[in-house]
């Protein structure tokens, strides 16, 4: 169909493309929608009965024996202790980049400020050790990554984009080197005899011990859970949506009277303190860290891991966690070529499905638009 413009001419005509574009865009969002809307019918009991019943079916995880699950190359409970640790990581990127809108290459940095404060402070190896107990390693752990995200946001969060993209990559690589070269970190020999949590079993052996990793496990997934509860209050308080007012628009959100320095400064410290307990987990289970374990392809896997579930969806975030960290194991063979099928996978998703697996309604949203945005730019200028 075409009209009359001003002068007589013709404007142009509908684009079927963009109608096709903006129809399949409309569907899925609605279709979003409509199973968020069946939740939420749902009785209120009657959902928290569900998340109560789902928490028990993944305590009990290490016991069942639930066909093709359990990995037959590796310790299973070992498997599920990664897989918890990557999705706690998960859970505390998702709030730089999925909710503050902030891309944070180098939280491996993070990462290995905790997993060190726990092994620097608590081993009887290093020349720092003190007569902490583990309990108050792991607060310590947390406040030292903390006030390094706060180091590294106060003179750099004022960049955007790729700008700031290429100072937090720097960031975790600078870490990296520090714990290669630095004497009390010892590179490459690394720090043995990281303590790990107390507690004993009636016959004296530890409950945390070598062997037996499921109390790691449940360990770790008690803290994801506590985590995400703490996380999901965050994202619909004054500060979360503060959070999604600057990723989508920080200049309109600077009009409005959100300051926005202030809220990224707390998503980049809130950030680093769950990737430095993630780290001091990883740390205590280990028993063993040197400067191998914190690698900028590591740190790739973490953005891969939020990217690839959905940003700003702890739902989504928490599948892409468990996917990048649980099928290398599950498929050994497959493990060594994890990098190359995940970059695949990630242009994959980037080209037909940019919002992640499961998408924030709010992302998926705001990147149709962007879509519709560009596709008529691109109509109008042919």
């Amino acid at each position: 169909m075409t009209s009359s413009g001003p002068g007589g001419g013709k404007a142009r005509q509908d684009n079927p493309v963009m109608s096709a574009l903006r129809s399949a865009d409309d569907r899925r969002l609605a279709g979003l929608s409509a199973m968020r809307s069946r939740w939420r019918a749902i009785p209120r009991p009657v959902r928290i009965l569900f998340g109560l019943a789902v928490a028990v079916f993944f305590y009990l995880l290490p016991n069942l024996a639930i066909p093709l699950i359990p990995t037959p190359d590796t310790n299973f409970s070992s498997v599920l202790f990664t897989v918890a640790v990557y999705v706690l990581v998960g859970v505390g990127l998702n709030v730089v980049i999925g909710l503050a809108g902030l891309l944070d290459l180098g939280y491996i940095g993070f990462f290995a400020v905790g997993a060190y404060s726990v092994a620097i402070f608590g081993s009887p190896a290093s020349p720092l050790a003190t007569k902490y107990p583990w309990l108050m390693l792991i607060p310590i752990a947390i406040a030292l990554s903390m006030v390094s995200g706060v180091i590294l946001g106060g003179p750099t969060l004022r960049l955007r984009g790729d700008y700031l993209a290429i100072v937090t990559l720097g960031f975790g690589e600078i870490v990296r080197l520090i714990a290669v070269n630095w004497s009390i970190t010892k590179g490459q020999i690394g720090i043995p005899s990281v303590p790990a949590p107390p507690g004993h079993w009636g016959n004296g052996d530890p409950v945390f011990g070598i062997i037996d990793t499921r109390p790691f496990y449940w360990l770790a997934l008690t803290v994801v859970l506590i985590c995400m509860f703490g996380v999901k209050l965050l994202e619909s308080s004054r500060v979360g949506r503060s959070w999604l007012a600057i990723r989508e628009d920080e200049d309109a959100a600077e009009l409005m009277g959100v300051p926005s320095f202030k809220f990224k400064l707390w998503a980049f410290a809130i950030g680093a303190g769950l990737g430095g307990l993630s780290g001091a987990l990883f740390a205590s289970r280990q028993g063993f860290i040197n400067s191998n374990s914190f690698d900028v392809l590591t740190s790739m896997l973490f953005v891969a891991a939020v990217v690839l579930g959905g940003s700003g969806n702890l739902a989504g975030v928490t599948l892409g966690a468990v996917l990048i960290s649980y099928l290398p194991e599950r498929f050994r063979g497959f493990a060594d070529k994890r990098f190359l099928v995940f970059g695949i996978a990630l242009i994959v998703i980037m080209i037909f499905r940019p919002q992640g697996l499961i998408p924030s309604r709010r992302r998926a949203v705001e990147l149709a638009d962007r879509k519709h945005e560009a596709a008529e730019e691109a109509t109008a200028n042919v």
